[in-house]
């Protein structure tokens, strides 16, 4: 199998895990660590859940059903940063609990749509790249959880970038890019 080839079962898969991969590695952790900064401009394992959060509420569901419906012009507006606010006062745990349902709702909205091939490569207007098909989108709302558990992991391991001392010469999730 090409490496490269979307599949839909697999996609689903995938993201039905980030739920409970997210608790397993923020749920009842100190402060310190959920509130993580990697560097300047940079977002928190905290951060991180309030952007998957608005994810889930205004884009990858909104923008498949806008290619599904075969609507003229570009997809609604997502604005990446919205979370960055919304989410003042609420614990982590909150955030993680509310990320669990509506990507549960999504998945299980995703797989009722008993998507075809063909639905797959179906196209709207991306607002930046022009032309993308569904699979793409889909493909993408897959890699993008895993960019930000990445991110996520990165942020908790610098935690301890001075306590780990002449080991960080090996550790290469230290190094900055």
């Amino acid at each position: 199998m090409h490496h490269d080839a979307f599949n839909l079962d697999e996609a689903v898969a995938m993201l039905e895990r980030t739920p409970a991969t997210l608790s397993a590695l923020l749920a009842n952790l100190p402060e310190r660590w959920e509130r993580a900064i990697d560097g300047d401009g940079e977002w928190s394992p905290y951060d991180v859940i309030g952007h998957l959060i608005d994810g889930e509420r205004a884009n990858w569901m909104v923008r498949a059903r806008h290619i599904l419906a075969g609507e003229p012009g570009p997809f609604p507006p997502f604005d990446r940063t919205a979370h960055l606010n919304a989410n003042q006062g609420k614990s982590t745990g909150d955030l993680l609990a509310t990320f669990a349902e509506l990507r549960r709702e999504n998945v299980a909205a995703l797989v009722g749509l008993k998507l075809t091939d063909e639905d797959l490569n179906r196209t709207g207007l991306h607002p930046e790249f022009g032309e993308v098909r569904l699979g793409q989108l889909l493909a993408t709302w897959v890699v993008h959880d895993l960019n930000h558990l990445r991110q996520i992991v990165q942020s908790l391991a610098r935690v301890y970038t001075e306590a780990v001392g002449p080991w960080s010469a090996y550790l290469l999730i230290l190094e900055r890019e």
